[in-house]
């Protein structure tokens, strides 16, 4: 699936949002990519985890494994299209764990993966999750990559689309320096 088609299906849904947005990074941006408008409808969700899947099969992961809340979903059809169990890691106590009975073990090949990453914080704390059982963490995957470093993630990443959005800390945000309102659409307050 080539970058545009993607976008196109993040336009179609209306997931693709212009304002003054507050990333769950704590980061600012005048863009935000709202994943979940995206993947309600099922065919755009299948479509999405399939070609990640693609991307990602000669890794041979035996599990996916993504943080929740905005992972869940993507997670599901890539592991589905990998043929391999989905599971996701939540927050407790402020901490990525693994809850609900999901367990991994040390032979697993596990693949991190998220909707959106930005400074990857999300993904590296799930990975920990993963490793800290002695599972291997053979890569991460994305539909949007919007400029994680690479080299700070620790991973391989593999991503639909790498989309160069600008996002501020707040203290340097011009948006806020222009006393735009902020919105918090995502899934951390």
């Amino acid at each position: 699936m080539k970058p545009e088609a993607v976008l196109d299906l993040f336009r179609k849904s209306g997931a693709l949002l212009d304002g003054h947005f507050r990333l769950s990074s704590g980061l600012h941006s005048d863009r935000y990519l709202q994943s979940a408008l995206v993947l309600q409808y099922p065919e755009f969700a299948d479509a999405l985890g399939r070609a990640l899947a693609e991307r990602t099969r000669h890794l041979q992961p035996t599990v996916v494994l993504s943080p929740a809340l905005g992972g869940i979903i993507i997670g599901q059809e890539v592991g589905r299209a990998l043929g391999v169990r989905a599971i996701f890691a939540e927050r407790q106590d402020g901490a990525m764990t693994l809850r609900r009975g999901f367990a991994l073990a040390s032979s697993d090949r596990v693949l991190v993966v998220e909707d959106v990453l930005t400074t990857g914080g999300s993904t590296r704390e799930t990975a920990a999750v993963a490793e800290a059982i002695g599972s291997h963490v053979i890569g991460a995957a994305t539909i949007i990559d919007r400029g994680a470093d690479s080299a700070k993630l620790g991973l391989p990443l593999q991503a639909l689309v790498r989309l160069e959005v600008p996002a501020y800390p707040p203290e340097s945000c011009p948006l806020c320096a222009k006393g735009e309102a902020i919105v918090k659409p995502g899934s951390r307050a």
